[in-house]
């Protein structure tokens, strides 16, 4: 099984779930992963942001390419 890098931190669950849903259409393997701890009630959220998303180095550039461009539309139209 190859080994999934961290490739960009998420801002927030709608860039999350947005991002999440390209890389599913595109076939492109990925986790997306919350920072959100019950016992702490989300406070890492604050410092280090909603969560991350990991895939293979391989696929790096292409899925900060759709973050980028997920960034710079304001209403999430890519």
């Amino acid at each position: 099984m190859d080994k999934y890098a961290r490739i960009a931190t998420l801002e927030n669950e709608i860039e999350a779930v947005l991002l999440d849903s390209i890389l599913t259409e595109r076939n492109i393997p990925h986790v997306i992963r919350s920072y959100h701890d019950i016992v702490y009630n989300g406070i890492y959220q604050t410092v280090r942001g909603w969560g991350y998303v990991g895939s293979l180095e391989s696929y790096r550039q292409e899925i900060m390419d759709i973050l980028m461009n997920i960034r710079k539309s304001p209403s999430g139209d890519i």
